[in-house]
């Protein structure tokens, strides 16, 4: 259980979409009897957030792989702000959004069924070979068939009353355990070594194509680290700038959709990169469950109203404050204290390090102000909340830029020294 784990982002991705279908057909039955409340904004929202961190960290979109150009980044932000803007205002979007998802859905599953098959790479070499590309085969077929389905039910108001739609999304979930089984399996036995994610290194290829093509369409060098700060920048200063009107009764609030689209974040991060509130750890089988765990808590949330609100508040609340006094608590045992010797030639600390070191002060001592705010919400006014938020999300955005900058000097620095 703390062993590093070797899942691949891809799946990671496909294992919460997992745990999304399957706890969506599940709740269904319930929520068909009138036991269970149901936000569809929340659902369809959290849906679009997903599939958005894939086009913006793989290049993956409904339609097939393309080549994670700053363009495709962009797009896939303007899906996630879509989404998110979903899942914190109920009954705006809900028309709209329920329509492109099920268009996401039913054409995406037929564009990649058909790449399946008639790309010389994938089903018809797959097929030939015995063993676990045979079912690579059979998995992404199962896969794209419940795509098509799950796109009509989404589009047919008939299809969505209908009982038997829970006992497909739970299959449709299946899929995506045993595709991410499958691609898991391929990884361990025909992916050559992949680089570090933080490894930014330049090569005579990419300075090649810095000058062939117009910066849109240049290969996006954005880190996962970077791309999920990102995305966590945009949730939560659109988060803040909506609470302003949210605060005088101009607009309605889903707290269960900000929270659950909050802590599948988290999970992904978890996941992916080992990192958690407490701080960064070792990406270990044991935290990929918890991730999971955190995943279907969020997953549930934003589908059923009211059912984890308080649970879940509690939980961040605690995290964020817990994380942010961690922190502190690092940066003062690890200064020295009492009298010492001098260095006699002391290192000097580059600027940029230095605002790195600002900024992460700066951002935890807003991120305990928000956790204060969560596990007190009758104490701290909405607007001083807004107003926490706004600061809050563009240091993020700051931070994402202060690491990729800094590791991209270790990485110079590294290949000068080699």
């Amino acid at each position: 259980m703390r062993e590093e784990s070797d899942l691949s982002l891809e799946v990671v991705v496909l294992l919460i979409f997992g745990v999304f279908w399957l706890l969506f057909g599940l709740l269904l039955f319930k929520i068909y009897t009138g036991d269970l409340p149901y936000n569809p904004d929340s659902t369809y929202g959290l849906f679009l957030v997903i599939v958005s961190f894939q086009m913006i960290t793989m290049g993956k979109t409904p339609f097939g792989d393309l080549r994670r150009s700053w363009a495709l980044v962009v797009i896939g932000i303007g899906t996630a702000m879509l989404g998110i803007a979903t899942c914190f205002i109920p009954g705006y979007f809900t028309k709209f959004v329920r329509i492109l998802v099920g268009i996401v859905l039913f054409a995406g599953g037929i564009a990649l069924f058909m790449q399946l098959f008639i790309s010389e790479r994938k089903a018809k070499m797959w097929i030939k070979i015995a063993g676990i590309l045979r079912q690579l085969t059979i998995a992404c077929a199962l896969v794209y068939t419940l795509t098509i389905i799950s796109g009509l039910i989404t589009l047919s108001a008939g299809l969505r009353s209908d009982p038997r739609t829970a006992i497909v999304l739970i299959f449709y979930g299946m899929s995506f355990f045993y595709l991410s089984w499958c691609v898991c399996k391929v990884d361990r036995t025909y992916a050559p070594e992949k680089p570090d994610d933080s490894a930014l290194t330049i090569r005579s290829s990419d300075q090649a194509d810095s000058q062939g093509r117009s910066s849109l369409f240049r290969e996006a060098s954005l880190p996962l680290s970077s791309a999920i700060l990102i995305l966590l920048g945009f949730l939560i200063t659109l988060l803040g700038l909506l609470l302003f009107p949210v605060s005088l009764g101009m607009l309605p609030f889903s707290p269960d959709g900000q929270l659950g689209l909050a802590l599948t974040i988290m999970a992904i991060q978890m996941m992916t990169l080992g990192d958690t509130p407490l701080g960064q750890y070792t990406r270990s089988w044991f935290m990929i469950i918890i991730g999971i765990v955190f995943a279907g808590l969020g997953v549930v949330s934003c589908i059923v109203p009211g059912m984890l609100t308080g649970m879940i508040q509690i939980l961040l609340g605690l995290l964020n404050i817990i994380g942010g006094a961690a922190f502190f608590i690092k940066r003062f045992l690890a200064k020295p204290h009492g009298i010492r010797t001098p260095p006699e030639a002391p290192t000097a600390v580059p600027p940029i390090v230095r605002r790195l070191e600002r900024t992460q002060m700066l951002l935890n001592s807003v991120t305990i102000a928000f956790g204060i705010s969560m596990l007190l919400p009758g104490l701290v006014p909405l607007l001083v909340v807004a107003g926490i938020l706004v600061i809050n999300g563009p240091l993020l955005f700051i931070l994402a830029s202060l690491m990729q900058k800094v590791a991209k000097m270790q990485a110079i620095g590294e290949q000068q020294v080699i």
